[in-house]
């Protein structure tokens, strides 16, 4: 175990690692996998994806926790960080031939200790509700497959409603499904609904009511990830053809996008407040697009790989010094004394997820019953709503924690602070703004990350940067590897023809995505008839795509090797963190102890 301890050579598996509210560390009573573990096999190249929902039943381990591993699908009682698991108990496994799971999804708003509603999709393109608990409940759509025969690829309850769900494939199809509706015994006829820029929508023509409920076409290629936001209102979707684009969910109106700088976008995830989306890909970056000023604030290089899966963390994600000021409360009268919510100002290393102030929508017992005839019960609401507000600008510093995992087998954390989110599109990036927690003028700054060095990055960006050579530096007079060489980084791509870009590409080519080559192969696009290349590089150098000198290059906060195979999974709850990697391994890392009352 010393050997893979945090000061082990760089190729070491880390159990531990550290950040400023101090360190986390790897629980090994706490690990889940198959009860029997065989060697790993590469021919089921599935995701491995986890799904948590918690039952509020009282108990000390509330929460229920589903995994898929190559055809087998298992649901145990998740126990933390204190208890040890006993893999012969699971709650459920399911063993499936023909077809493979490839994600699922918890409903979060109809629940009990007894019973659980949970979707599945597969490889072949079925969906399957079921409830792990009870086992009565067994419902398959697109059985025989005449909706979609590609893999699905994404899976959601829709927040606002308790028997929708929506279903991505890699057809780039998405469809709109009501649990308590059949499919028909013929393939739909489709009418057209709405259209947009690089999407449409179309209703199922047919005398009765029946599944899908909606179908939408997006982009080019496969839709890879979609997310709600935390008001349940907006619509994230990322595909292979590079673009993010965030909707109006009930009208179907696309209010922005954002290209990748090359390649397809595999994640995305919305910040607790829905004011900011992250997204990674197969450029080994990760992005972040502000929903408020369609731009995007920065990029983060640390990944040398492609990133599987990002995911922000609402339980660190707004810091501030020791301060006390005027508060709102929920009636507008004034708290004086009390400090504002949702920000750690003691140094405590814990704090409860922030309120909410620039995305919220409330359920009430006029939309959405209290309890079901069966027990189950029913959540009111899946997102955080703000009761109290600061009259006062007392935060000296804002930031975003978000967390990434990637085909490296690697974890990054990411601090994405004020002095980032500040900075205007377009400035000339001659000094080090990218990096999280730099604030020469401010004591109570950051500190800085503890990246990779350059050397040792020979991802897809590095390889173009690494052996440019400028002048810029630190704020204290240190060189910056990757910043120095980003005007040489963005001039070059600029200037690159097709087959040259594709020659880049082939320097790399575990991130080479077949996908996108076809995509940029095809002869037109549809909806403009101009080919995906020639599209793309229109973007380029626009806020929809900036280069790399216009927006702040984030390094990671940390940036540790914890898996021996590609991780795909990474989950942030109260008290740890939670990854999943393709061996089928669910790793469990245990937050920083709180101190304890009138401690130092």
């Amino acid at each position: 175990m010393a050997a893979q301890s945090e000061g082990g050579g760089k190729d070491d598996i880390k159990t531990h690692f550290v950040t400023r509210e101090g360190s986390y560390k790897l629980m090994t009573h706490s690990e889940y996998s198959k009860p029997s573990r065989v060697a790993f096999n590469g021919q089921t190249n599935t995701p491995v994806k986890v799904s948590f929902v918690d039952v509020n039943d009282g108990t000390a381990s509330p929460d229920r926790l589903c995994f898929n591993v190559g055809r087998e699908l298992y649901v145990y009682v998740y126990k933390g960080v204190h208890k040890a698991v006993d893999l012969t108990k699971p709650i459920d496994k399911r063993i499936y031939k023909g077809t493979l799971p490839t994600c699922h999804d918890f409903n979060q708003h109809y629940f009990s200790p007894e019973s659980v509603l949970l979707l599945v999709g597969f490889t072949a393109g079925q969906v399957q509700l079921i409830d792990p608990i009870k086992k009565e409940i067994s419902k398959l759509y697109n059985e025989e497959r005449l909706i979609d025969k590609t893999k699905v690829t994404c899976i959601k309850w829709i927040p606002s409603s308790l028997n929708q769900f929506l279903v991505s494939h890699s057809s780039g199809q998405m469809y709109l499904y009501n649990e308590e509706l059949p499919c028909g015994q013929t393939p739909p006829n489709y009418q057209p609904f709405k259209q947009g820029d690089g999407f449409s929508v179309y209703t199922c023509k047919t005398k009765s009511t029946r599944n899908p409920m909606y179908r939408w076409v997006i982009g080019q290629g496969a839709i890879n990830e979609f997310a709600f936001s935390p008001c349940s209102k907006y619509l994230a979707v990322v595909s292979q053809d590079g673009h993010l684009r965030v909707f109006q969910y009930s009208t179907m109106d696309l209010l922005g996008t954002m290209k990748s700088f090359f390649g397809g976008l595999l994640c995305v995830n919305w910040s607790p407040d829905g004011k900011y989306i992250v997204t990674g890909g197969e450029d080994d970056l990760v992005t972040v697009w502000s929903f408020h000023e369609k731009r995007v604030v920065c990029r983060g290089h640390g990944h040398r790989s492609w990133v599987n899966m990002v995911a922000f963390d609402p339980y660190t994600s707004i810091v501030c010094d020791e301060t006390v000021s005027d508060v709102l409360g929920p009636d507008g009268e004034v708290l004086s004394g009390r400090t504002a919510p949702g920000v750690l100002t003691d140094g405590s290393n814990h704090i409860s997820k922030p309120d909410l102030t620039g995305c919220s929508q409330d359920y009430t017992a006029n939309n959405l019953p209290q309890q079901q005839p069966n027990g189950r019960h029913v959540s009111t609401s899946n997102h955080y709503s703000p009761s109290t507000l600061e009259t006062s600008t007392t935060l000296n510093c804002i930031s975003y924690r978000f967390g990434s995992v990637g085909q490296d087998t690697e974890l990054c954390l990411w601090d994405l602070t004020e002095d980032i989110l500040k900075q205007p599109y377009g400035k000339s990036r001659t000094s080090s703004v990218g990096l999280a927690g730099i604030n020469s003028s401010s004591s109570q700054s950051l500190p800085r990350s503890n990246s990779l060095p350059s050397s040792q990055k020979s991802n897809s960006v590095a390889s173009v940067v690494a052996n440019d050579v400028s002048s810029n530096a630190y704020a204290d007079g240190h060189a910056h590897p990757i910043q120095n060489a980003v005007m040489n980084a963005s001039s070059k791509f600029a200037t690159l023809s097709v087959s040259d870009r594709k020659d880049e590409k082939k320097e790399h080519k575990r991130n080479f995505s077949l996908a996108a080559r076809n995509s940029e192969k095809s002869s037109v696009v549809k909806s403009n008839n101009v080919r995906p290349v020639d599209s793309a590089m229109k973007l380029y150098g626009t806020q929809a795509c900036p280069r790399l000198d216009q927006v702040p290059i984030l390094e990671p906060l940390v940036c540790k090797k914890v898996s021996h195979e590609r991780l795909t999974s990474i989950s942030f709850r109260n008290e740890c963190i939670v990854t999943a990697c393709q061996e089928g391994i669910i790793l469990t890392w245990a937050r920083p102890e709180k101190p304890r009352d009138g401690a130092e």
